[in-house]
């Protein structure tokens, strides 16, 4: 991991630059590209699905359908090994049922009210306050201002709940010696509240 207090200071920069990005610019951009969701559902499923998820986010969805947390979140694949063969990862994913997210049930998402943020605001994303897009057969159709300005807002909450998160975990994360997989050990996710530790079920991607 990069020097911690150099990582730090470059988020506390992100964060500010963030504080000051314009809803109503990125809503004009937003227009100029144009959007409608079409409800096909190619973002709930497909080998790239991946959605981040806070633990604020999790929460929220156990306290709505009562579930546990293993219920809602599960660790990404990619990650390394301790030198105890533990597996360390970074930040949780949305559950998903083979290729689909657990919560997309026959063309509908069942955690509507509570998707998390990268839901709200797909197919966009910021990178460095610059509007992005993912791909998505609603590109391109027309948006009217309210729906755009709504996008817009819900995306700079996004960017800096993302910078605020990555501050917290950075600040929580405790470095380990590197080694290799052994049998009956755990996997470590690393967030913004700390360290959990969950049982290895199989063995992800190093």
């Amino acid at each position: 991991m990069p020097d911690k207090n150099l990582l730090l200071a470059d988020l506390e920069q992100s964060y500010a630059a963030a504080r000051r990005l314009s809803a109503r610019s990125l809503a004009g951009q937003i227009e100029r590209i144009g959007f409608q969701c079409l409800g096909c559902g190619q973002c709930c499923r497909g080998d790239d699905n991946s959605v981040v998820v806070f633990p604020f986010e999790v929460r929220r969805i156990m306290a709505k359908r009562e579930l546990d947390w293993l219920e809602v979140a599960q660790p990404p694949e990619e990650g390394e090994w301790d030198n105890n063969g533990n597996f360390h990862t970074l930040e949780w994913r949305l559950k998903k049922e083979g290729l689909r997210c657990r919560f997309y049930d026959e063309g509908q998402c069942t955690i509507y009210g509570q998707r998390p943020l990268l839901c709200r605001t797909y197919p966009f994303y910021l990178v460095e306050g610059e509007l992005r897009c993912s791909e998505c057969p609603g590109l391109g159709m027309r948006i009217n201002e309210d729906a755009a300005q709504e996008i817009a807002g819900q995306l700079i909450l996004r960017h800096i709940t993302e910078i605020v998160e990555a501050i917290a975990l950075t600040k929580k994360y405790q470095d380990f010696q590197r080694g290799g997989y052994k049998e009956g050990n755990c996997c470590i996710i690393h967030d913004s509240e700390g360290e959990h530790k969950i049982p290895l079920f199989t063995a992800p991607r190093s």
